[in-house]
């Protein structure tokens, strides 16, 4: 049943491309890609991008460390230096602050088009620290040597972003230089030292055992700060690093009893589920820190012996107030001499009668003690315990270089619009004078990030075919980069997925239920991998399912593993077409004609004067070599003019159709289109610009429609899974909960020979108004072949209901209006369950590991302020303050201050959580053309019929409408979410995948000094952290 004059339209489009490509047969060849040396290719291009980010970043060290060697500490040490937070702030006089002196900032758009200044670096300290503080000038005094190499760096390779020295003092040099904006409370909790890039590149991988004393004694406030220096230590724990919370009293109590006598690594999810089990402790009974001492050091043996875990550098964490003894005997029985396992000691509460005891322990066994009164002391004293861990990496003088997973920083709240997914590569600062030698001192850390886009840039999309794509991992097996990662989701606004950083490969390919992939990448082995996928479109509503062939290999100097997927049949060949440079500049000129932004014809990112530069216009010029410093994919371009050339007569036939009035005369049709495997576009308009339908169609606004760095467009990579020749049509899915569309989009692929090892050269189509396309069908649907053209039963009778569906069961017309765009199961359950049965259609499982589900969540004001430090200190000050600040400060009224802090108010609120989802998927049959059926329901017969529409992927189905079937539940598309119970949660925890271990290793050096392990602060409060406080509760009432 042909009713669709759409149908005629895009034929021609069809045919007239395949009769071009026809004519320049002589001058094309077809050469099958070979997925080995396509991905050793990639890898050494990544290989090399990455090595000129590491050697910006040495040779920051190199300048750090030679401008330390030269300076003497002064503790006098006057310089006015640019503070990121005051710079260009005045006074009510107008007079510029202390350490705010005027400071030039551009707008830049290679910086997400925020205002700095690409000439200075300046400075960012913690609110929790003070400004002029004398080991804080002298380092800011020093590291401005850093500035010149900043910009030297930057002048060597343009496509740097943000350059940063975060020092072991806590301050932040980053350049360009920028402002900082305190958050609503007049803060900045950033503190470089708590980043995992800082963490990473200053100490080697480790396992903990973390002690916390729950005896009676620990009631209160001391228990609320303990909870918070565990929820610190467990911030500076990396996916390289594995751990495990025992509490104890007279009793040992696992804070997760699933995971008695082991560690688990440190990756996002574990250490939140241990967060949330934090809350569950409560303090009583007497501590017997003998038996705990005992359980830590034999798990951590036993862990040791099982090969896994970081085989590097172990530690115990003791968080208590007061050690009754030493236990020399338990050290002596475990530890020593060899001292392996590091004793880290934290005193709570403002009492020191037991600090002997327990800085002895830390000094005895290479450690450290502090003591933490307030829970504004929590965070600087827990970072205590790195700048110990890192001493032997010091005195061996290894410059490792580190590189993160992929994370989007948002430390800047002006860089939110941006959000950026990023990798850091760092290395750490150290202290070249001899005295200081075997203390072994940390100055500390300097990176840069490297935007993931940056290595898609090094993918030629247009050699991976239509479905074909790279991805990255890490040693963990995270993804660093895949098309199937989706870090963000969005609730009013894009926000962060909370493990979006630690999606594991075997998430996203889950077909690979063995991770014979994943194991072999994380193992850096190179080799081939086939299996079937799965592969969702449009939103997830549709999918394609096809072979996959996976070539993989490392890349060397990082951590990370490469990989690139091509799809069997079409997606394993490339095209090669031959024209003249001016045939193909003369076709270039159209003003239709544009090309992919996304991808890299030309790399207008090595001179600032091509930033701003489209690549069209790169191209022509570098052809014209007008700009012979054009860096350009000659390759790439030949086959841009190729298909220039060959898709060129389309506009003139488009065109035509635009003059002769009677061929769209209710302009039904707005807009034609065409794509080419190398990324070139055509578009027509047929209606004006202010008419279209769907203004967002083929625009930077509609992702899944254009070519981008991931993807071809979807109109394209489905209608290349379509028999050649026939048509894909569809309504777009909407984002909104609405879920209407008022255009359909018609597509086609074209290939050069009728046969699957032709690669899809192109695919051309249209976008009809809804309206118009569903007048088309109401017409055709009333035409009959009898003499009289009557019909015996026509979609007007009332006995039936008439739906066009498409292939994967979704409606596109249907005589009540609200049904369209829904999918065919959820409005005739019964009909669709018998097409399932009769295998009509069939229903595909899928599974998304990343999805987002709504939870009611019990709250409380206590749990925010357990895990942010600062809103607990500000919340305790504005009453501390109001009411009995000098009190409190000379007597020690914790009870007090903790029964403010805990009012709990405690109520059900709805939010995202994290979580895994089964959902179905359904593809019709393409061998049935016509099917009938009957449906025995309650006390009648319903009966059916499905016709497919040649040439297309559309189905009518007329339904009889006198037989109600509403025993026969609906057949919907909704996620359900996968609930583990409790005995599989804990075998989830327990399992460990494999894991690649970084390759170095700095546990201990004979020379290490470790006399210097700590000391026991005044009983009295600090002077400074009264008046901040007396300050801040002023500010903020």
């Amino acid at each position: 049943m042909l009713f669709l004059g759409a149908r005629d339209f895009d034929c021609h489009n069809e045919v007239t491309q395949r009769k071009k490509y026809k004519e320049y047969e002589k001058d094309v060849s077809i050469e099958e890609i070979d997925g080995l040396q396509l991905v050793k290719k990639l890898a050494k291009s990544m290989e090399e991008m990455f090595h000129k980010k590491s050697e910006a970043v040495r040779r920051l060290v190199e300048a750090a460390e030679d401008a330390h060697l030269k300076h003497e500490f002064d503790a006098d040490l006057q310089y006015e230096y640019f503070n990121a937070v005051l710079i260009n702030e005045r006074d009510e006089e107008g007079n510029f602050l202390e350490l705010g002196k005027e400071f030039i900032l551009v707008p830049n758009d290679h910086f997400n088009n925020l205002p700095v200044n690409i000439s200075l670096s300046d400075v960012q300290v913690p609110t929790n620290m003070y400004n002029k503080d004398p080991a804080i000038v002298n380092g800011v005094f020093w590291s401005e040597s850093l500035n010149k190499v900043f910009v030297d760096n930057f002048d060597r390779d343009p496509s740097l972003i943000w350059q940063y020295f975060g020092s072991a003092k806590g301050f932040f040099r980053q350049y360009p230089g920028i402002k900082w904006e305190p958050d609503e409370n007049g803060v900045i909790a950033f503190d470089c030292r708590n980043r995992k890039w800082y963490i990473q590149a200053a100490t080697s991988p480790k396992d903990v055992v973390i002690l916390v004393d729950v005896s009676g004694s620990m009631k209160g406030l001391r228990l609320t700060i303990a909870k918070q220096t565990v929820s610190s230590i467990l911030d500076t724990l990396g996916d390289d690093d594995f751990f495990n919370i025992i509490a104890y009293n007279e009793e040992l109590h696992y804070v997760e009893p699933c995971l008695n006598g082991t560690l688990v690594q440190a990756d996002r999810a574990n250490k939140e589920h241990f967060r949330e089990h934090l809350n569950k402790l409560f303090a009583k009974g007497i501590g017997m820190l003998d038996i705990a001492l005992n359980e830590a050091f034999n798990i951590l043996s036993d862990f040791n012996h099982t090969g896994q875990g970081s085989i590097c550098s172990q530690a115990i964490m003791l968080i208590t107030d007061g050690a009754v003894d030493t236990y020399d005997t338990i050290f002596a029985k475990y530890n020593w001499p060899d001292r392996k396992v590091r004793m880290f000691t934290y005193l709570i509460g403002r009492e020191a009668a037991f600090a002997d005891n327990l800085k002895w322990m830390a000094c005895a066994n290479k450690g450290f003690f502090t003591q933490i009164s307030t829970l504004a002391d929590v965070q600087e004293n827990v970072m205590e315990y790195l700048h110990v861990l890192s001493r032997p990496k010091v005195i061996d003088q290894e410059h490792d270089v580190v590189w993160t997973e992929a994370y989007i920083d948002s430390t800047l709240p002006q860089a939110q619009k941006g959000l950026v997914l990023m990798t850091t590569v760092a290395m750490p600062v150290f202290s070249k004078q001899n005295e200081t030698r075997s203390k072994g001192i940390l100055l500390g850390v300097v990176g840069t990030d490297v935007p993931v886009k940056e290595l898609l840039k090094a993918i030629p999309k247009y050699k991976l075919g239509i479905h074909g794509y790279a991805f990255a991992i890490t040693n963990n097996g995270y993804i660093l980069t895949h098309p199937e990662l989706r870090p963000l989701y969005e609730e009013g606004k894009k926000r962060r997925k909370p493990n979006y950083s630690s999606v594991d490969l075997s998430e996203v390919e889950w077909e690979d239920r063995d991770d014979v992939l994943r194991n072999a990448m994380v193992n850096r082995k190179t080799g081939k991998f086939s299996m079937e996928v799965k592969k969702t479109v449009d939103k997830g509503k549709r999918v394609l399912v096809m072979t996959n062939d996976y070539y993989y290999t490392d890349i060397r100097g990082t951590p990370f593993s490469l990989g690139v997927a091509l799809s069997r049949g079409h997606g394993k060949y490339f095209f090669r077409g031959n024209v003249t440079i001016e045939e193909g500049l003369h076709d270039l000129e159209h003003p239709d004609v544009s090309l992919a932004d996304e991808w890299s014809y030309c790399n207008t990112d090595v001179h600032p004067e091509h930033h701003q530069m489209a690549q069209l216009e790169a191209i022509k010029l570098f052809l014209t070599g007008k700009e012979p410093l054009l860096q350009c994919d000659k390759e790439l371009i030949q086959e841009v003019l190729f298909d220039a050339v060959v898709s060129a007569p389309i506009e003139a036939y488009w065109t035509s159709l635009a003059l002769n009035k009677s061929e769209n005369s209710d302009k039904g049709v707005e807009v034609a289109f065409l794509g080419t495997r190398t990324g070139l576009s055509r578009i027509n308009l047929f209606v004006g610009p202010e008419q279209l339908t769907n203004r967002d169609f083929l625009t930077a606004e509609d992702k899944e429609n254009i070519f981008n760095a991931d993807h071809f467009p979807l109109w394209y990579r489905r209608a290349a899974e379509q028999i050649p020749g026939s048509f894909v049509y569809s309504i777009p899915f909407s984002t909104e909960t609405a879920n209407k569309s008022n255009v359909v989009t018609a597509s086609t692929a074209v290939q050069l020979l009728d046969d699957r090892k032709s690669p899809v050269v192109a695919a051309v189509g249209i976008q009809m108004k809804l309206e118009f396309f569903q007048r088309k069908f109401w017409t055709a649907s009333r035409q009959c072949p009898s003499l009289d053209g009557r019909c015996s039963i026509s979609c007007d009778d009332e006995a039936i209901n008439c739906y066009l569906i498409d292939n994967n069961g979704f409606i596109l017309v249907a005589e009540d209006y609200g049904q369209t765009g829904n999918f065919f199961g959820e409005i005739e359950g019964a009909v669709m369950n018998k097409l399932l049965t009769m295998g009509s259609f069939k229903r595909i499982t899928l599974y998304d590991y990343q999805a987002m589900c709504r939870t009611n969540k019990e709250s409380s004001d206590s749990a925010h302020s357990l895990l942010d430090p600062y809103n607990a200190f500000f919340a305790a000050v504005k009453w501390i303050m109001t009411e009995l600040v000098v009190f409190l400060v000379e007597f020690n009224l914790c009870s007090w201050w903790h029964s403010d802090l805990t009012a709990k108010a405690q109520r059900l609120k709805q939010t995202l959580e994290p979580c895994d989802t089964e959902y179905p998927a359904f593809v019709s049959e393409r061998t049935i053309k016509e099917t009938t059926g009957n449906i025995a329901c309650d006390d009648c017969f319903k009966s059916f019929v499905i016709q497919q529409i040649p040439s297309s992927n559309l189905f009518m189905v007329v339904v009889d409408n006198e037989c109600n079937c509403e025993s026969i539940l609906p057949i919907t598309m909704e996620p359900i979410e996968i609930r583990y119970n409790e005995s599989l949660k804990c075998e989830r925890l327990k399992s460990q995948k494999i894991r690649r271990r970084p390759e170095s290793c700095h546990g201990f050096h004979p020379e290490e000094n470790a006399r210097e392990c700590g000391g026991v602060l005044g009983l009295s409060a600090k002077p400074t952290l009264v008046l901040l406080a007396l300050l801040l509760a002023i500010f903020s009432r």
